[in-house]
């Protein structure tokens, strides 16, 4: 039997892994089996301390990495260095990570450099292509052939994974933890943070949400979307938008630009409790995230998705619909009376327990 906690460090830096690694944080800190460090690395600052300070986490260690217009090279060589130092000293039995970022990438490569094992929340999602997303795609094969544990969220992961030749006993189907924080949160209202976005939120008729930032539509795709949908706008008058624009430069700035007309609301970045509340609230959304595909099924909204491949392909036909990253493609999704979601089939709330009773099993508790 084992006699002292086991030791878990868990590093995130951005936003979706704050969301996603919250409901195991959870779970872990009320559990005296274990004693949790969490190390920041502040890859997005700005979305990281929102979200942190949402779901009430505070990190032990602030690496405090980010800078501005840095790309992906950048960040992963200042993490490596970084977290290397991190992990020799604090020596953790093993290390926790979600996702698919240069951070997740870069705490799994330093772990595995110091013989640590690692847990990697979120395991199997493909597209097939590196480029699609990028550099995502590359981020998470790389991660899942170093990981010890992995949790796939649904049995197409798994199977993804087990066609890769990764050993079908490390791999746990355990739902994803977007469905918990997003059942989480819809059980604390509050007061809106936000209050042009509230003053939106409240009239009536059909509003839209629009989110917008990977790499692979900066530049000349991001300017055709945006103008498709300004086409959109003008062809449907009795709808509202609201584009939450993210902080990085070259979207926010092409929005900024591009998009002006009084049914447009560019909002800043929402924090999550709001921008679930506008979830809720809307009736079709937009969007090149991976998050919002998993969360809208289960608020039952129909979701259009901004991308040229996606690795949630579990969703689509049911709610969720493939457009691409042409503005004309833009314009004919809008055109077509989506199907709205009758069930999610990225989980059911209860993803984090599992995933907390697959690493007491794995510790031999």
């Amino acid at each position: 039997m084992r006699r002292r906690p086991v030791n878990i460090l868990a590093v995130l830096g951005t936003r979706p892994e704050v969301i996603k690694l919250a409901p195991v944080l959870r779970l872990v800190k009320k559990d005296k089996k274990f004693r949790l460090r969490l190390c920041a690395t502040a890859q997005h600052r700005q979305l990281l301390d929102q979200t942190l300070r949402v779901f009430g986490l505070k990190p032990h260690l602030d690496l405090d990495l980010m800078r501005p217009d840095q790309c992906p090279s950048e960040i992963l060589s200042r993490t490596l260095a970084a977290l290397q130092g991190v992990l020799r000293k604090e020596k953790p039995d093993i290390l926790l990570i979600q996702g698919d970022t240069t951070t997740v990438w870069a705490a799994a490569l330093a772990a595995f450099h110091e013989g640590i094992p690692i847990a990697h929340v979120e395991s199997g999602l493909r597209t097939g292509d590196l480029k699609r997303p990028y550099p995502e795609e590359a981020n998470r094969i790389f991660t899942d052939r170093l990981s010890s544990l992995l949790f796939a969220p649904t049995p197409l992961a798994r199977k993804n994974l087990i066609e890769e030749g990764i050993d079908p006993r490390k791999i746990f189907v355990t739902g994803n933890t977007a469905v918990d924080s997003l059942l989480w949160v819809l059980k604390r209202p509050r007061p809106w943070t936000c209050r042009t976005v509230a003053s939106w939120a409240k009239k009536p008729g059909p509003i839209a949400i629009v989110t917008l930032h990977r790499r692979e539509i900066f530049g000349k795709p991001l300017k055709g979307l945006l103008r498709g949908l300004l086409k959109t706008v003008e062809k449907n008058p009795h709808w509202r938008w609201i584009f939450p624009v993210h902080p990085t430069p070259q979207v926010s700035k092409t929005a900024q630009r591009l998009l002006h007309h009084p049914r447009i609301l560019l909002a800043p970045p929402l924090d999550y409790l709001d921008f679930v509340r506008l979830m809720k609230r809307c009736d079709l959304i937009v969007t090149d995230s991976g998050g919002i595909q998993e969360e809208a099924p289960t608020l039952g909204k129909p979701v259009v998705v901004m991308r040229e491949k996606t690795e949630r392909p579990e969703a689509l036909d049911r709610g969720n619909y493939l457009a691409g990253i042409s503005g004309k493609n833009l314009e004919r999704a809008l055109s077509i009376k989506l199907k709205l979601p009758k069930c999610n089939p990225f989980g059911d709330g209860r993803a984090a327990q599992r995933i907390v009773a697959a690493i007491k099993s794995w510790a031999g508790l």
